[in-house]
């Protein structure tokens, strides 16, 4: 179901759950002119789709710096990605036949982004929508008693090793132990240096207050870090090759008890129950807040390219 409903400078489209400020932008001194209205729509909807302008990078700096402010660095990596120019990089680098679950941004952290930037370089030739899902909508639709294993947190552990997902020179982007040492004392995580590479395992929550709105939202990535989430073929055979210990990543409840698959496969069916996606045009700009909404990817074939800012 789809809606168009009027607003200010622009439309809402989406569907009874998830919604995106549409506005036809023609030059960065209409985003500078229209600002407050902007950041409004971000805090109430949590996305924005500024479309019309063309694809520039330096043009996309400028804008993202305007709503968001200093461009920050990725870091406590989880996927591959390469930087384009200053912190702009490109969205994960992940096969285009799968799909990136929805998440928000580094909600596995003790810090994430605050904004999110999406700029189209090149939409795909079929597919490759980046959905987005409204993270109230997310919590409110979870079963109680869902929410309730859930509410002591998720244990969120990762393997590092040569060959296998990211290193950890990658995921923290050093090659010093000593810094990643620190890193993990600083925000609350425990290691373990192996012969292979390195463990980590921390707690963070399930669900948050949305500081603005004062609503309570779904905000982890459980169902991206379970092993569950790579399907059941691969996860089988890499259980079959590596204790769960040394999986590249897994999630568990707060006790460090498993958490259900049928778990994961109801959050994951209320996405797709939420999720609203449309079809990327060159030059489109997506500005999402990171804790309102949750974005992914759709499968796509061609020559997709998105490239993503963060801010603080």
């Amino acid at each position: 179901m789809t809606a168009d409903l009027a607003a200010p400078l622009g439309q809402l489209e989406g569907n009874e759950h998830t919604r995106i400020a549409v506005h036809q932008v023609p030059d960065l001194a209409w985003v500078e002119a229209h600002l407050p209205q902007l950041q409004t729509h971000l805090r109430d909807h949590g996305a924005i789709l500024l479309r019309g302008l063309p694809v520039d990078l330096d043009l996309f700096n400028q804008v993202t710096e305007t709503i968001g402010g200093a461009l920050l660095t990725y870091t406590e990596r989880s996927t591959p990605r390469s930087a384009v120019a200053g912190n702009i990089y490109t969205s994960t680098e992940y096969p285009p036949a799968e799909s990136i679950p929805m998440h928000n941004e580094n909600s596995y952290s003790a810090h994430w982004p605050a904004r999110l930037f999406f700029l189209c370089d090149t939409p795909a030739a079929t597919g490759g929508a980046t959905p987005i899902a409204d993270s109230r909508a997310m919590f409110r639709l979870l079963p109680q008693d869902l929410r309730d294993r859930f509410s002591g947190g998720v244990v969120y552990t990762r393997a590092f090793r040569e060959g296998l997902g990211l290193t950890w020179q990658e995921a923290f982007q050093t090659d010093d132990r000593a810094v990643v040492e620190e890193y993990c004392a600083r925000n609350g995580q425990t290691l373990e240096w192996t012969d292979e590479g390195l463990r980590t395992r921390h707690v963070r929550p399930s669900f948050v207050d949305e500081p603005h709105t004062g609503e309570t939202v779904w905000f982890n990535q459980a169902n991206l870090f379970h092993v569950s989430s790579l399907g059941e073929e691969v996860s089988e055979a890499l259980l079959e090759l590596y204790p769960e210990a040394d999986l590249p990543r897994n999630a568990y409840f707060a006790d460090g008890s498993p958490i259900p698959v049928a778990d994961l496969e109801k959050i994951r069916e209320i996405y797709d129950e939420v999720s609203y996606a449309f079809p990327w045009q060159a030059g489109d700009v997506m500005v999402v807040n990171n804790m309102l909404a949750a974005h992914g990817r759709e499968p796509f074939t061609g020559k997709r390219r998105i490239l993503v800012a963060m801010t603080g």
